[in-house]
């Protein structure tokens, strides 16, 4: 993913990686230097603050259940009986 560096040094940060991280508005953000000069975008912590609150998708990472087969589930979505 490439993105454009302004005049004021701002990038936008693309929205698979704002997704993929919880990143949303206000959300503080960090760059960590690695050794083999890698730059690593990581959420700040937020511990004492008041930190956002995951992503939809990331509440739900993990919950899954072996109860139903795709069978199931898809007539459970189509209605069917």
């Amino acid at each position: 993913m490439a993105t454009t560096v302004t005049t004021k040094g701002q990038v936008t940060i693309p929205k698979e990686v704002r997704d993929l991280l919880g990143i949303t508005p206000g959300t503080s953000v960090t760059f960590e230097m690695e050794a083999d000069g890698r730059v690593v975008l990581r959420k700040a912590d937020t511990t004492g603050r008041n930190p956002t609150p995951p992503s939809r998708f990331a509440r739900l990472r993990g919950s899954a259940t072996a109860g139903l087969t795709t069978d199931e589930i898809m007539a459970l979505t189509r209605g069917d009986d």
